[in-house]
């Protein structure tokens, strides 16, 4: 049944692309491989544009012939880990860290924005004495670094709450002010090892985030009634799901499956998806975002609402989707009671 502006359909299952589709991690993914053009000497926009959509091995196998095949699967995770490196850069070592928001401070519980873990620790409280500064207490001049350490090492202990997780408890606030300035020497530190790339790295939020419309959408399919079937390989995939809240559903299919003989532009992605959940591609809808998958899914069968969310609707109008939406916000799903899902669209 159709209208001019709404269309609706039913279908057994729904096959998800990730990333441009329910994650929006298009700073992180561009920002990698603009390092690895540069890394080879080619324009980064030519390689953004060239890769988009398709899985990095391909991509690597086609910009760095000389990787041989058994270094390949090594390849591909180190390309992914940097993606999420991007994304986390400026949370975990720029502007966005907590050590560098005057809304905030570090302590014994909270991540550096190093990204490293605070240090341990060990005390002994039993045999310790009682540490003879008082709240009261008013130094003249901040104390020297040694000094801070010392007072670190002697400072007076819950015993119940280092049990419990919640750190040490500090007799005053000078102590406390000092254990602080030395997870931040430390913290500095190690951010002054970061590599060039990294430092710029931390410089821009590139954060994974949620799409409209994605969350409302999942919780409304009924579970095993889904899939998600993307180019990104399983660090990746994995990575960027959970960042945002998403619990990676049983039938995850990623680029480095082995069942795959192919990734999008062919169909075969979303083939193994549809046939894991026990359903036929035919009797499916895919959501994708870009035109490499937009033809993926075509070419399975299944009928493919493609999002305006990380192209502009007139680069993939034409490519062969039976909808195109602004995003998933547009879209509604309702389960039937003959156990076929019900699809609204709003053009």
């Amino acid at each position: 049944m159709s209208s001019q502006n709404v269309h609706t359909f039913f279908v057994d299952a729904v096959l998800f692309d990730m990333d441009g589709t329910l994650t929006d991690s298009i700073a992180a993914v561009e920002a990698a491989w603009g390092k690895v053009a540069k890394d080879i000497g080619q324009d980064p926009a030519y390689v953004i544009a060239a890769t988009h959509g398709k899985r990095a091995v391909d991509n690597l196998a086609q910009f760095k012939p000389h990787i041989k095949a058994h270094e390949m699967d090594d390849e591909v995770e180190n390309f992914e880990k940097s993606i999420l490196f991007f994304a986390d850069a400026y949370n975990m070592h720029g502007p966005g860290s907590q050590l560098n928001s005057p809304a905030s401070s570090p302590s014994l519980n909270s991540p550096l924005s190093s990204g490293y873990a605070t240090p341990d620790l060990s005390f002994s409280p039993s045999n310790s004495a009682p540490s003879s500064r008082a709240s009261s207490f008013v130094s003249p001049r901040r104390p020297s670094f040694a000094s801070k350490l010392n007072n670190m090492l002697t400072m007076s202990v819950v015993p119940e709450a280092s049990v419990y997780g919640q750190g040490p408890q500090f007799e005053d606030s000078i102590m406390e002010e000092d254990q602080q300035d030395i997870i931040m020497f430390e913290a500095n530190q190690k951010k002054h090892v970061l590599e060039a790339w990294q430092q710029e790295a931390a410089s821009v939020d590139r954060s994974v985030r949620i799409l409209p419309g994605v969350k409302r959408m999942m919780s409304s399919i009924p579970e095993g009634r889904y899939a998600v079937a993307t180019s990104g390989a399983k660090t990746y995939a994995y990575g960027c799901m959970t960042r945002v809240g998403i619990t990676p559903p049983k039938v995850t299919i990623t680029a480095d499956d082995k069942r795959l003989k192919a990734g999008k532009p062919a169909p075969d992605p979303f083939l193994l998806a549809a046939s894991e959940l026990g359903f036929s591609a035919k009797n499916c809808v895919v959501f994708e975002d870009s035109p490499s998958g937009i033809r993926a899914g075509v070419a399975s069968g299944a009928t493919v609402i493609a999002v305006c969310t990380s192209h502009e609707r007139k680069q993939i109008e034409h490519v062969g989707a039976h909808f195109v939406v602004d995003n998933m916000e547009k879209v509604k799903c309702e389960p039937c009671a003959d156990g076929r899902l019900k699809f609204t669209v709003q053009l």
